[in-house]
């Protein structure tokens, strides 16, 4: 299974860019993984819905129509570590070909992506900064697989 989580725009701050990139290497060795880092919509005259729309088309540009796609989004269903890993492998175990997660922009999805997506996971209550979001949820992928190896990085 294929695993791609697709971000807009990059991580600018070195140290939240040191920590993607440590649980990425540490990553490619359970997964098929890939993470696509979208050009950000800086046309300033924009509204909120025109950004999400062309952002929106951004994404759906690198989604084929048999992929399995989530949206991080604060309204989605939320997994402690071990259901996050149980969920991962329900899709692994169901042959889901390519999983991909999808961080939007600071003003969330359009509509169309939000009717392409299979589901919607959230992270926290809380708000966090999209550069965050991507070192959080790298790092809680590679936990659950470390989980389903029944490896020590996480302690129950």
């Amino acid at each position: 299974m294929k695993i791609t989580l697709l971000t807009i725009g990059k991580t600018l701050d070195l140290a939240l860019k040191e920590l993607e990139n440590k649980y990425e290497k540490r990553l490619v060795h359970y997964a098929h993984w890939k993470r696509v880092d979208l050009s950000e919509i800086k046309n300033s005259t924009l509204n909120e819905d025109q950004r999400k729309e062309r952002e929106g088309a951004l994404f759906l540009s690198k989604i084929e129509p048999s992929d399995t796609v989530f949206l991080l989004d604060e309204r989605g269903a939320a997994y402690d570590s071990v259901s996050f890993a149980n969920f991962i492998e329900k899709h692994h175990l169901a042959r889901s070909k390519h999983l991909v997660f999808c961080i939007g922009g600071a003003f969330g999805f359009s509509q169309a992506m939000y009717q392409r997506a299979n589901g919607m996971i959230s992270l926290s209550k809380m708000t966090f900064t999209h550069e965050m979001i991507r070192v959080i949820f790298i790092e809680q992928l590679y936990r659950a697989h470390t989980i389903l190896k029944k490896e020590k990085y996480h302690h129950s």
